[in-house]
């Protein structure tokens, strides 16, 4: 998995020891589960081939408690696991142990269908990932008219939480638009606005800068409706002229340019994982 020694795991106080057993009880009174499997692989060496810190650092975060399998607290270090089927988290974080997962960010240009085929022949998603040899799949879209951030993977499961609306996963745009905005168009936004499929509020609006005849503006939604921003401004007396989408959840569109992609790395993949409650 993507990612280096950029989580810091080794900084952080431990958490205190349990015992001798290789798992600790972390559910109350619920019993002890025996993680461990004798065909597995060394916990330490997953931790550290999935860019937690080095294999001796790993090491003493699994010996102060910070490490658990399935639910249960791991310090001794001859435990072996199925990184297929078993789930770590450290210091209440998910670890992504299997090096088949591909997470990516991508700066989707303008004018580039949200699709991996466009049977129109339209530029799409494909074209970008030709060179690839992963059966990505990007999670959500934006309009051909929207440039910015989607993200990739073939996590099936953490891409189906990322855009199921009930976990409200926010989303933060940069729009050009007709100024000047006035003070009051970020409280309707926040209240609610009336559109023809239903009230939508913003969870933020802020104004970034302004100039004669023009401002820029950030709003973020966790709303999944098509156009729904753009539909929101207009609606306020604001028609976009260009909209970007430069945030979802914790992962930063950046520097990225236009067309280009990059890997997550582990502290963002986890920061996803915990926002889709996995």
């Amino acid at each position: 998995m993507p990612g280096g020694p950029d989580r810091g795991f080794g900084m952080r106080p431990p958490k205190g020891r349990r015992g001798g057993n290789a798992a600790g009880n972390t559910r109350g009174n619920a019993p002890e589960v025996d993680v461990h499997d004798p065909n597995g692989v060394r916990l330490q060496k997953l931790l550290a081939a999935a860019g937690v810190g080095s294999r001796r650092a790993c090491e003493v975060i699994i010996g102060q408690g910070r490490v658990e399998v399935d639910g249960q607290v791991v310090t001794e270090l001859g435990v072996r696991i199925d990184p297929a089927t078993q789930t770590v988290h450290v210091d209440g974080e998910r670890i992504q142990l299997d090096a088949d997962r591909r997470y990516f960010a991508l700066n989707k240009p303008l004018g580039v269908v949200s699709t991996m085929h466009d049977d129109l022949g339209r530029p799409c998603l494909g074209d970008l990932l030709e060179q690839r040899n992963d059966r990505l799949f990007h999670v959500g879209r934006l309009d051909v008219d929207t440039d910015g951030l989607l993200l990739l993977t073939n996590d099936g499961e953490l891409a189906n939480r990322l855009q199921h609306p009930s976990y409200g996963i926010p989303k933060t745009y940069v729009a050009t638009v007709p100024g000047p905005v006035n003070r009051d168009v970020g409280r309707t936004l926040r209240e609610g606005v009336e559109l023809e499929d239903g009230p939508v509020a913003v969870d933020s609006f802020r104004l970034v800068d302004s100039a004669p005849g023009r401002a820029i503006v950030e709003v973020v939604v966790h709303e999944g409706r098509k156009h729904v921003v753009r539909r929101l401004l207009e609606e306020v007396g604001h028609p976009v002229e260009t909209l970007t989408r430069v945030q979802v959840g914790p992962v930063l569109l950046g520097d990225l340019k236009p067309g280009k992609l990059r890997p997550l790395n582990s502290r963002e993949v986890a920061a996803l994982y915990k926002a889709a409650g996995l």
